[in-house]
């Protein structure tokens, strides 16, 4: 015992210069490597075959997996193995039963035998980081011979790890259908001053000849517009719940007669035919939008539930909206509440021609609303698809026809293609169509909020989306490294 201890009492004094520095990785094998991710860590698992190194007595590797992010800049090393040499690992024996070993040691420590077949076998986890995603895991040796002299280091990569890709969400353009006749109408209100109990039409009466100029500007609008033809105004008239429901109803039936036959009068050239009248009487529907608008309202709450549960006896509901108590309360909704109810609603519907590419160019800033979807479309395209162009012209089509389904399609679709997904959101956040849905999905996901995105897939796939529910298997796999 006295000689062995002797022999390694010289070793260790002796300079490590006589030794060259060797490389032991590269006669490494790594097998049955496995990193994933597994609730919030990672973990590593791998077998290191050294059955073909030929290790130094005197020499000690410490071999540390190591974690590494895709461009190199962060980086988590793993348990470290010590793979010793045969004099160096009863030096390390020795140390350990007297208590020596040097501070943080690697526990996990083993002896090579040159010359047989020998494998590690390797186990552990780090905590979970979203850089880890595409990295790698490379192994490095740190070799220290006798005296714990450095002998170099090493590094070998052993393949990339938590390998991701984006998923490609898929989506479809919709072509838009030509409407065979282009119809569009026109909702306006004229709210006339009429003297007590009257319904004659007096011009010179109050504001009454502004309100009538402009419903002529409106009908001269379209009346003067070659593009358009006129084929038909309908006048309905409103009253308020002042009085009774018959005298309303005869209220407001006579002054959208009078109103009528007044525009009529003015306008000689446009056919009989073309005109409509009907009338409401008590616009109770207008009123609670009115009351419920009104946030300053004493007994706001009170006021509606009365309208709400009103059935056909409405007299007896305007009398308990009397019978409230303050009487201010009945006061101020007489005051400022039934004034916008008493009015005559009157649409103009006519047609619009077809437009030819150029002449759509032309109109597509001035007057959107003449073309069709369809027509907005070439012109859309004859600016190639991605161009500033074209999606300017997607979003007038979607500003001018916020319900049309085609439209929303086709302008959100062309600002997720431009990387512009809040735009993209911003057009589609209250959709309910499918299609919609689906794209408003990958729009959410490429932004970043999945659980939107997964919301939106959701609920498009539960409406029959194909597509959507391949885009939702897609998110929900993805969703392994958040």
């Amino acid at each position: 015992m006295k000689k062995i201890t002797t022999l390694i009492a010289c070793l260790l004094a002796a300079c490590p210069a006589a030794f060259a520095q060797t490389s032991y990785l590269e006669n490494i094998t790594v097998e049955n490597r496995v990193v994933q991710k597994e609730g919030s860590s990672v973990h590593v698992s791998m077998d290191l075959d050294l059955s073909k190194m030929d290790m130094k007595s005197q020499h000690s590797i410490s071999l540390v997996p190591t974690l590494v992010s895709a461009d190199g800049s962060q980086e988590c090393a793993l348990k470290p193995i010590v793979v010793n040499g045969s004099v160096r690992n009863r030096v390390m024996e020795r140390q350990e039963a007297l208590g020596n070993l040097p501070a943080g040691t690697p526990a996990d420590r083993v002896r090579r035998h040159n010359g047989k077949a020998q494998t590690i076998s390797y186990d552990d986890s780090a905590p979970f980081s979203r850089w880890m995603v595409n990295g790698r895991l490379e192994l490095r040796g740190y070799v220290t011979g006798c005296a714990s002299c450095s002998e170099g280091d090493e590094n070998i990569a052993t393949g990339g790890v938590l390998p991701y890709t984006e998923p490609t969400y898929l989506m479809a353009f919709v072509q838009p259908k030509e409407e065979e006749v282009k119809r569009r109408a026109e909702v306006k209100t004229a709210r006339l001053q009429y003297r007590q109990d009257s319904y004659a039409v007096r011009p010179d009466y109050k504001n009454n000849r502004a309100e009538l100029d402009t419903v002529q500007k409106s009908i001269d609008a379209v009346k003067d517009d070659r593009n358009l033809t006129i084929t038909g105004i309908y006048i309905t008239g409103y009253a308020s719940p002042e009085a009774t429901v018959a005298y309303n109803l005869r209220l407001s039936k006579n002054r959208a007669q009078t109103f009528a036959a007044y525009i009529q009068k003015n306008n000689p050239e446009l056919k009989k035919s073309l005109w409509h009248v009907d009338w409401k009487g008590e616009d109770w529907a207008g009123l609670r939008e009115q009351v419920a608008n009104c946030t300053t309202l004493l007994r706001q709450e009170d006021v509606l539930k009365i309208i709400d549960d009103c059935d056909d006896n409405q007299d007896a509901c305007e009398a308990k909206i009397k019978a409230l108590v303050p009487p201010t309360i009945y006061e101020r909704i007489l005051n400022e509440l039934y004034g916008p109810l008493r009015r005559n609603e009157y649409r103009i519907e006519y047609n619009v021609r077809h437009f030819d590419l150029e002449e759509a160019k032309q109109l597509l800033k001035s007057k959107p609303n003449q073309l069709s979807v369809a027509e907005i479309q070439k012109v859309a395209d004859s600016y190639g698809r991605n161009t500033p162009e074209y999606k300017e012209a997607m979003n007038i089509a979607a500003r001018t026809y916020p319900d049309n389904v085609t439209a929303l399609n086709n302008a959100a679709l062309a600002e997720f293609e431009t990387g512009n997904y809040n735009a993209a959101i911003s057009l589609l956040k209250d959709a309910e169509d499918p299609a919609l849905l689906n794209i408003l999905g990958a729009a959410y996901a490429k932004s970043g909020d999945k659980d939107k995105a997964e919301k939106a897939f959701t609920k498009a796939a539960g409406k029959g989306d194909k597509q959507a529910q391949q885009n939702l298997r897609m998110l929900q796999e993805s969703r392994i490294y958040d």
